[in-house]
């Protein structure tokens, strides 16, 4: 099974979630997909034994070939090719290595070099096996990472994809293909607008979701009730409990502070394994 665990809203414990639900069922793959800011780390305290570059094909113009047609810059839909009377410029940072201006040139005058935009690092924390992307810092472009971090996942036994906040194309390409997304929200009226737009994300997409109500004795009933309305099963609730804030802070894990959750958590992974199934 591949689980994805989301949140419109920043800060809402996704990452807690992640991280205890990959501790509490063991035997499993945790890949941070949030390559902007990877967290999990923090918590799992992997031992990385395998680093790899993630890159992009980017055009190199030839300017002896080149006779300015134009019809590489028409062509690129992204705006990364502009062609001057003298010369051709080209913007790295808007280009989506697609190959398209290559291929369409008549004097094949582009070629393509690579540029690096982060890494991906993998290792292993307890049974868990450990997947993180990082993008290099000033890159605009996480999806190409987020692509790398998710050919990772094994065929066989489950995966946990902890994507970033929002609901941006990072989160369509680290939800995308799972069969089951666990939205983390709180009860708070943020919480819940950005909750509405990830339920439409994931619906747009067509999988199965649920629903991690954190710090639930906060706020107002409106979450519950939006989530009762639109038939999205709540699956678990953790409480404002300040013995899990002081534990976050300190980079340790609810089922290591309190043993307690992790039968919770087992429970809320069957629950969702039997949602799959049905």
């Amino acid at each position: 099974m591949v689980l994805s665990i989301a949140s419109g809203k920043g800060g809402t414990g996704k990452t807690t979630v992640a991280v205890n639900l990959a501790l509490s069922i063991g035997k499993c793959q945790y890949l941070d997909c949030d390559v902007e800011e990877p967290n999990g780390h923090v918590f799992l305290k992997p031992e990385i034994d395998d680093t790899q570059e993630v890159s992009k094909p980017v055009p190199r113009i030839d300017e002896e070939k080149c006779t300015h047609c134009h019809k590489c810059s028409e062509a690129c839909v992204y705006h990364a090719l502009a062609v001057l009377p003298d010369r051709v410029l080209v913007f790295p940072e808007l280009c989506h290595g697609c190959g398209l201006c290559t291929w369409i040139c008549p004097e094949r005058a582009i070629t393509e070099k690579k540029q690096a935009l982060g890494v991906v690092e993998t290792g292993l924390s307890r049974d868990v096996e450990f997947v993180q992307g990082r993008l290099n810092i000033g890159e605009p472009m996480a999806v190409p990472v987020i692509r790398a971090v998710k050919k990772k996942i094994r065929t066989e036994g489950d995966a946990i994809l902890d994507a970033s906040p929002g609901t941006s194309c990072p989160v369509v390409q680290s939800v995308l293909g799972s069969d089951f997304c666990l939205l983390v929200t709180e009860p708070t009226p943020f919480g819940l607008h950005d909750l509405n737009l990830a339920v439409e994300m994931v619906r747009k997409l067509g999988i199965r979701m649920g629903v991690v109500l954190n710090r639930c004795d906060i706020g107002d009933e409106k979450t519950e009730s939006y989530c009762a309305q639109e038939n999205i099963p709540i699956l678990m609730r953790i409480p404002a409990d300040r013995r899990i804030a002081e534990a976050y802070s300190s980079g340790v894990t609810i089922v290591e502070a309190l043993p307690e959750y992790r039968q919770r958590f087992q429970k809320l992974y069957q629950d969702i394994r039997a949602a799959v199934i049905q």
